[in-house]
């Protein structure tokens, strides 16, 4: 700054002594113009005395003008007038110019001294050159000049240093911030580091102003195709494309936005910045990502083909099924894989077997695909010639064989040569034919086609086929081991299950035993004649599922046959039922024996008497019946509800309905309500709205009943419908017979005269012999009242009752005995006789087939008769 302030008064001096030169020569050559060309000097040189007559003028003219002297000149160059008196007479130098009539300014250097002067010739009316005026400034007067502004010129020049001082100062402070201390060392290695980094970097940079390209890099040339001179042209002439353009243009920010550019696919990021030069601005960089979007498409399409086996290895084998985990994988496939799909398996694996080495036909069980296609449907059967075909390769080799064109292929011609034509007319022209095989046993074959709009398959469709087809035939071989497995339980459920319903003529009944489609469970029914034409109606439900489940259940079975012979109430008979299973637990128990316990088993147990249609509830664990009156209504009856079978601890309740003719009984498991998707409530309600309604015969209750279960139901049914008759009041007889041996012969003859009513001559011999030796027994063992009842339906029941609880038995007597010999021929004599309790005593009965005289064995009666 020193330097620069001190070249500027330099040169303001130089200026200023310039500018006097300058000043002087103007004022000298119009102090001498004027008065050359004063009127009056021209004629004063033409006067005799010149000098006389000019030198006044003269001086007041050198005083006016401001000049140090002033001469008047002859034509010869002689003075005739000047400001010094010593020089009028002397001849002055260089005036040749002016007495020639040109007019000169000149720096004259000489006697008197050195001066800047101006002579200008003066002329008459004719132009001729009759004198000359010569006036100037010395050079001393132009340094008293100069030494007046020399103050005013260093003043300036202290101010204008101490100003450009302070500025210094002041800019760079803010420089320094700006900078953040860095030093010109710093800021050039800075400078030197951002020129390289912005020209070597491969990320293209442009800087963007007001829609002018301001600033880009080699690489942001080199990708955009950009000229050399690009820089400070508009965006809008650069040719980068409308979108890329438009982003430019509006200073929108992005970030990663990929833009084609040619044959490249550019990253574009843009960040708008600090104005650079004055309005908006934004900086945006660009990444070549050609090579990595072709990455990325490769990674997408291994990304998809993951997601579509895992989203296939979610959808196949949802179900235990063969067939529908076949038609799964076609769903599946189709359009994702394949446009059509087709898949064989072999009828052994269909039926649950073990499937053979024959493997040169199969049974088409799912298809995908579009309809209108010329494809064999399902259900047919395909065969496998034995020619080089890409099925039989594919079998043969336990390896997916690939078809790209099978316009080329001559060998999947041999196979079917009409259907192969058919199918590349429809437009099918790629396959992929992949073996179905687990545990390296071939289970049937899957086949992959694309048709016109597909391109066709590549190797690496292959593999994800495989893979898949490899899924599905592990989800199917589980299948068909399950499908075996559930066959052979539901035969040992069904086989363990009545076969038929007894004959019975009190109760219409029908029935149903539904399997689980998840596992066989352990629920059951039975219906069991009991005497009296009373009915037993049995329905119970054991814990869990499977082949032990099926087992416990035949045993709980056989156990309810057998105390029902016994006749015993129903909650007597659960309290026998219970014990037993209690005591068949502990044993299971005590031997460390792995199967599951009994405990938990539901069981219902009701007998219905059609004589008054009163029905004898008695329920462990399970719920209660419905009951639908005659008029259509339905109820769910309030039973006694005791635990169910082996928890113990309680006595077992048992309840009374009175059943109108035609009433529906429906005894039920909890499979037909309780499912997925609904509670218990929600199925007692629709099982109420489902059954309503009079006129409907038990079967086809059983048929609407079946409505509310799922289409795969998860746990099994057992289902049970009667629908009541009462026995005709007409074909009953009941006396109330006088504690007295001597009454028996007069009970005799008034059942004789009811048989003969009933036409039962021929039974009559044997029913006063059974009713006789009934009678002498109560009177004689038992305690009164004693009461006689004789039943008619499809056999003829004789019934003694008294109050005793002791049970008569069958023994052969001994020869020296008196008695003992009753029920023998009471044993002979009817086709099937017994004891039941009541709350009151005991009921001995003795039942006979109508129509026939049962024929007693004569050599025991004979040894009895000759007694």
């Amino acid at each position: 700054m020193l330097l620069v302030v001190a070249a500027a008064a330099a040169s303001l001096v130089v200026q200023g002594q310039y500018d006097a030169e300058r000043e002087a020569t103007n004022r000298s050559l119009a102090a001498a113009e004027g008065f050359a060309h004063a009127p009056g000097t021209a004629l004063a040189l033409l006067s005799p005395d010149p000098g006389s007559r000019l030198k006044a003028a003269a001086e007041r003219a050198r005083r006016g003008s401001g000049v140090d002297f002033m001469a008047v000149l002859n034509k010869h160059g002689v003075r005739l007038t000047d400001t010094d008196p010593t020089l009028v007479g002397k001849k002055a130098e260089g005036v040749g110019r002016a007495a020639a009539g040109e007019a000169f300014t000149e720096t004259y250097h000489g006697q008197p001294s050195d001066a800047v002067r101006a002579v200008v010739p003066v002329t008459d009316a004719s132009r001729r050159v009759v004198g000359m005026v010569s006036a100037g400034v010395q050079y001393a007067t132009l340094g008293h000049m100069l030494q007046r502004q020399v103050p005013v010129l260093l003043g300036s020049a202290a101010v204008a240093l101490a100003l450009a001082t302070g500025c210094t100062a002041l800019v760079s402070r803010r420089l320094l911030r700006q900078t953040r201390g860095l030093g010109p060392a710093e800021m050039t290695r800075m400078y030197e580091h951002h020129d390289a980094v912005l020209h070597a970097v491969r990320e293209g940079v442009l800087i963007v102003g007001d829609g002018r390209l301001l600033l880009s890099n080699d690489e942001a040339r080199r990708l955009l195709g950009l000229a050399e001179d690009a820089d400070r042209r508009k965006v809008t002439e650069l040719g980068l494309g409308p979108r890329l353009t438009r982003l430019l243009v509006s200073g929108e920010a992005v970030s990663d936005e990929v833009f084609p550019t040619g044959d490249r696919l550019l990253a574009v990021n843009i960040r708008p910045t600090a104005p650079y030069g004055g309005g908006h601005s934004l900086v945006a960089t660009l990444r070549d990502t050609t090579e990595l979007a072709a990455l990325s498409g490769q990674a997408e399409v291994a990304r998809n083909r993951l997601s579509f086996l895992y989203e296939a290895g979610m959808r196949i084998g949802t179900t235990l099924d063969v067939r529908r985990t076949a038609q799964e994988l076609a769903e599946v496939t189709v359009p994702r894989l394949a446009d059509f799909v087709t898949v064989e398996i072999l009828d052994s694996v269909l039926r649950g077997e073990e499937p053979t080495g024959a493997v040169s036909q199969m049974r088409r069980t799912a298809l995908g695909g579009q309809a209108g296609h010329p494809l064999q449907p399902v259900g047919g059967l395909i065969r496998f010639v034995e020619a080089d075909t890409p099925m039989a390769a594919a079998l043969r080799r336990g390896k997916a064989v690939l078809l790209p064109d099978l316009h080329t292929a001559e060998d999947w011609r041999a196979q079917d040569p009409e259907g192969a034509r058919q199918a590349l007319d429809y437009g099918i022209h790629s396959m992929m034919s992949v073996p179905l095989q687990a545990r390296d046993v071939v289970l049937g074959m899957v086949n992959f086609w694309r048709g016109t709009d597909s391109a066709p398959y590549e190797k690496e469709d292959v593999a994800v086929a495989e893979e898949l087809v490899a899924r599905t035939a592990v989800a199917i071989d589980n299948a068909r081991r399950y499908a075996r497995e559930h066959a052979m339980a539901v035969t040992l459920q069904r086989s363990l299950l009545p076969s038929g319903l007894p004959d019975q003529d009190v109760l219409e009944i029908a029935s149903r035993y539904l399997p689980a489609q998840s596992g066989v469970g352990g629920d059951w029914f039975d219906v069991i004649p009991l005497p009296g034409f009373r009915v037993a109606l049995v329905v119970g439900d054991i814990v869990g599922h499977g082949l032990h489940a099926a087992v416990t259940m035949g045993r709980l079975r056989t156990a309810v046959l057998n105390f029902s012979a016994l006749d015993l109430a129903p909650d007597e008979l659960l309290g026998r039922l219970d014990e037993m299973v209690t005591r068949l637990d502990t044993h299971t128990e005590n031997t460390d024996d792995d199967r599951a316990p009994l405990t938990g088993a539901t069981c219902l147990y009701a007998i219905y008497d059609p004589v008054g249609g009163r029905c004898t509830l008695s329920r462990a664990g399970h719920m209660a019946p419905a009951v639908v009156d005659p008029e259509g209504s339905v109820t769910f009856p309030d039973l006694p509800l005791s635990p169910p079978l082996g928890v113990g601890g309680q006595p077992f309740e048992a309840g009374e309905l009175d059943l109108p003719e035609g009433s529906r009984l429906i005894l039920f498991t909890n499979g037909l309500i309780d499912s997925r998707g609904r509670d218990i409530d929600e199925g007692l309600a629709m099982m109420r709205s489902t059954v309503a309604g009079a006129g409907r015969t038990p079967e086809e209750t059983c048929r609407a009943l079946e409505t509310m279960l799922p289409e795969h139901p998860s746990d099994d049914v057992a289902l049970l419908v009667a629908r009541t008759r009462l026995l005709d009041p007409s074909r009953v007889a009941v006396w109330q017979v006088p504690f007295d041996a001597m009454a028996v012969s007069e009970v005799r003859r008034d059942v004789s005269r009811r048989l003969e009513e009933w036409g039962l001559e021929e039974s009559a011999f044997a029913t006063e012999l059974i009713l006789s030796e009934l009678l002498t027994n109560a009177i004689r063992y038992g305690a009164p009242p004693v009461g006689v009842r004789i039943l008619l339906g499809g056999t003829l029941v004789c019934e003694v009752s008294d109050r005793s609880n002791t049970s008569p038995r069958l023994r052969r007597a001994g020869t020296t005995e008196e008695g003992g010999r009753g029920l023998f021929l009471v044993s002979q004599y009817a086709d099937r006789w017994g004891t039941r309790y009541a709350a009151d005593g005991k009921v001995i009965w003795a039942e006979q087939s109508l129509g026939r005289t049962r024929e007693p064995d004569m050599t025991a009666l004979i040894d009895e008769m000759a007694w």
